[in-house]
């Protein structure tokens, strides 16, 4: 079942394609209307297939509906605008981005939940785990802050509603965990917000995908969001 589904996306979008370039050959300005309304049905087929439903394993990822999150915090390459050494990965806090530096001074650029104030931080690392469908453990001091978790003290199964989604990266400094993670996050529409309790949240579409990217070992820049020092002090 899952592998037809898989099929019929693939054959939809071979279609959209197909009729592009069909309709390239045609002239005139009849033509060029044709051709300029095929390539935007082909883009919006990629882009809803984007943040489709992900069968993954005994998992299913629900598609994210209609595009729900602002295009700005899509998975997308852009020009690399830090200059690390390709493979580093960088956490711009002020603009909920993330960054895989990658070769030709390019990116791939992923949208981010940061942690909110008096949550996050920042500095120099390397992602030292890495797991599929981790199991979340809420740390002592969380369950304190909301005792509710305490149900979850030896750690909640892996599932589509755990907090750490469908996979997590763990940071280290210095050989020491961090308790910071990369994850994703069935809350989808907490993108671009600052809303977690320090850890760097993904979609879970966008968690996959970076997942495969990134091997262990991989250095971290994480950039500190200045305006929560601001408020802080004001």
């Amino acid at each position: 079942m899952v592998r037809d589904l898989n099929r019929r996306r693939f054959l939809s979008l071979a279609a959209a394609a197909s009729a592009t370039s069909i309709l390239a050959a045609c002239g005139g300005a009849s033509g060029s209307a044709q051709l300029r309304a095929a390539n935007w049905k082909a883009k919006k087929a990629a882009d809803l297939a984007r943040y489709a439903a992900i069968y993954d394993g005994e998992h299913v990822v629900p598609a994210i509906p209609g595009n729900r999150i602002d295009r700005e915090f899509w998975r997308q390459v852009v020009d690399d605008p830090f200059g690390e050494v390709p493979g580093t990965i960088v956490v711009d806090t002020p603009n909920r981005h993330l960054y895989l530096i990658m070769a030709d001074k390019q990116a791939m650029r992923y949208g981010i939940g940061v942690g909110k104030a008096g949550f996050e931080w920042s500095g120099r690392a390397k992602i030292q785990l890495k797991r599929q469908w981790p199991t979340w453990t809420p740390p002592r001091e969380m369950i304190e802050r909301s005792p509710e978790l305490e149900k979850w003290a030896k750690g909640q199964p892996p599932g589509i509603d755990n907090p750490l989604g469908a996979r997590a990266l763990y940071i280290y400094s210095g050989g020491r965990d961090t308790l910071y993670r990369i994850h994703g996050s069935p809350e989808w529409w907490s993108i671009g917000t600052a809303a977690s309790s320090g850890c760097i949240r993904m979609t879970n579409h966008d968690i996959v995908d970076f997942y495969e990217r990134v091997p262990k070992g991989s250095p971290i820049v994480v950039i500190p969001d200045n305006r929560f020092a601001q408020s802080e002090t004001a």
